[in-house]
């Protein structure tokens, strides 16, 4: 079971629903230490106190902030308690809206929502609600000194928070934009075919962290006493004409054209495939569908309805 990192309760109207936040996140980082090469003892950091240049105790050390240069103000645990507003033990729902129409621009973390013990009922309530609707809820919630929008979606059977920026904290584009510039009918055509012919269903587990890997062998190399040589660097090409980049890359996807056409044909899944999903993903399947008339569907309705669409 992991570890709890936040508790508090999902306000929605006048019901209130105990949860606990975990991580959904579990990094495959490698993690290095700074060590003293002579010895192998691993190096530390103090806090030390850049006017006096010696260590500070733990107790002297207080947080503060520099409201003017060199003037600060100091803050105790009593002065963020009493900076409580919308979502400071709760995450406290606002509005609901269809999922696909938030810009993945504003995810920044993904975090687990299970129940507190004794309120399966209404944390099972909450969940039903959320996925025969088909849309996300959106809150606000604070966590370590700091306010948060957030969605809250069900993936498999479980409540999730999407933790997400606010529209101001995303940086505008005006800057970099490119300058519009012309292209033909036949570099148009060509890019379209080649993506056309990559298209396919989203699979995760086929993505792996090759450098992870490449690094984990090469430390197993070093450990083992082994040299490790470095690659060498190939001298970049002159940028190819597009045209002729676009006609080699689509010869060198072969029949993916071919493949990528029966894939879109079978995206709506098989009535085997489409039984074992939620009513809410038949929805949101039949709603990128455009089928007429889904929102007053049944379950079995929305099977029939994308079959056919297929």
């Amino acid at each position: 079971m992991p570890r709890a990192i936040w508790s508090g309760s999902i306000s929605f109207g006048l019901v209130n629903v105990p949860v606990r936040m975990y991580s959904a996140i579990s990094e495959h980082k490698l993690h290095f230490h700074f060590v003293h090469e002579p010895d192998q003892s691993p190096i530390g950091y103090q806090k030390v106190c850049k006017l006096e240049d010696k260590p500070v105790p733990d107790d002297e050390v207080v947080k503060a902030f520099e409201f003017e240069p060199g003037e600060y103000v100091f803050m105790e645990d009593e002065d963020f308690e009493a900076a409580r507003v919308e979502g400071y033990k709760t995450i406290e729902i606002t509005d609901f809206v269809p999922y696909e129409q938030v810009d993945p621009i504003y995810f920044a973390h993904t975090y687990y929502l299970g129940p507190e013990e004794g309120g399966e009922k209404v944390y099972t309530l909450m969940l039903r609600a959320l996925e025969d609707s088909g849309l996300s809820g959106i809150s606000k919630f604070v966590m370590r000194d700091r306010q948060y929008l957030g969605a809250l979606r069900v993936r498999d059977g479980v409540i999730t928070l999407e933790q997400m920026y606010f529209a101001d904290e995303i940086r505008p584009l005006d800057e970099i934009k490119p300058v519009r510039t012309q292209v033909s009918k036949e570099e148009l055509a060509m890019a379209e075919q080649l993506i056309d012919n990559f298209a396919g269903d989203f699979k995760p587990e086929k993505y792996k962290d090759t450098y992870r890997d490449a690094l984990c062998e090469i430390i197993r190399a070093k450990r083992a006493g082994k040299e490790v040589h470095r690659a060498p660097e190939t001298e970049e090409a002159a940028p190819p004409d597009l045209l002729e980049a676009l006609r080699a890359s689509i010869e060198a996807a072969g029949g993916g054209r071919a493949r990528s056409r029966r894939t879109r044909a079978s995206r709506n899944g098989s009535r085997r495939d489409l039984a074992g999903l939620s009513k809410a993903e038949l929805d949101n399947r039949a709603r990128k569908a455009k089928i007429p008339g889904r929102s007053r569907m049944s379950k079995d309705e929305l099977i029939e309805a994308l079959s056919e669409a297929a």
